[in-house]
């Protein structure tokens, strides 16, 4: 498989925004899956890196396992199993996504399930798609949920099973405490030195997909201050580097 080109870091600063040497260039994968757990992770996480990877050209393809039906939010009291898949189906438009794949585990209860069933939606696509690497969210779920978790670890054994490379979406430190300090919630962030990639990114496509996670949005919403921590810059880091996998 074709792990793209993947600069060294050089040493030299990175873009503002990055806070380091991690300026870099994303692989030049020409097809990706990104997984995730539920509806709006692949938006309000994965959102500022795939619309990039979408405007270059990028084949995206998106793997959600549940139908994100537990959710405490819902904003237009509706049915959230049929409502969220047809919020994840148009934001995923907006942000560009080739094909969408959505399966019906259970919200919430995504750790209980087989390790290799879950990895094996992930070995099946792809086959279909001929995917050069695999997207997902931090090994720390992020927000530290375990079916952020749950996923990633899925798309972890299923990039050391098929040979693909496996790029995750971090937040820096500093930015996770500001919101564990402003909100309360268990934001997970990395080190400098454990971020692989800083990227610029345009928030357009991404605000918008958000407004159209419409049973999971407000303008309260905690996505708001996080993306205005951010600024224009997204952190990934390796959890499987192309140097590690099979060609």
């Amino acid at each position: 498989m074709n792990g793209g080109r993947v600069p060294g870091k050089t040493g030299a600063p990175g873009p503002p925004g990055c806070g380091g040497a991690t300026g870099q260039v994303l692989p030049g994968w020409r097809q990706l899956l990104a997984v995730v757990a539920h509806p709006d992770d692949e938006t309000f996480g994965l959102g500022g890196i795939i619309a990039r990877l979408t405007a270059v050209g990028s084949g995206v393809h998106i793997l959600c396992y549940t139908h994100g039906e537990a959710s405490t939010l819902n904003e237009n009291r509706g049915d959230l199993f049929s409502q969220r898949e047809d919020e994840l189906r148009s934001a995923s438009a907006a942000l560009g996504a080739a094909t969408i794949t959505l399966l019906d585990y259970p919200d919430a209860s995504l750790a209980a399930q087989p390790p290799g069933e879950l990895a094996a939606h992930v070995t099946a696509l792809t086959a279909r798609h001929h995917l050069d690497g695999l997207l997902t969210f931090d090994d720390t779920g992020v927000t530290g949920h375990p079916d952020h978790q749950a996923a990633t670890a899925a798309a972890v054994l299923a990039g050391t099973t098929a040979g693909l490379p496996v790029l995750a979406w971090v937040l820096p430190e500093g930015v996770a405490g500001r919101l564990r300090e402003e909100t309360g919630h268990p934001f997970a962030g990395q080190p400098p030195d454990r971020v692989d990639f800083c990227i610029p990114v345009d928030r357009a496509s991404q605000r918008q997909a958000a407004w159209l996670h419409a049973s999971q949005i407000s303008a309260s919403s905690v996505l708001w201050r996080r993306l205005e921590l951010q600024g224009d810059r997204e952190h990934l880091r390796w959890l499987l580097p192309p140097s590690s996998v099979k060609a």
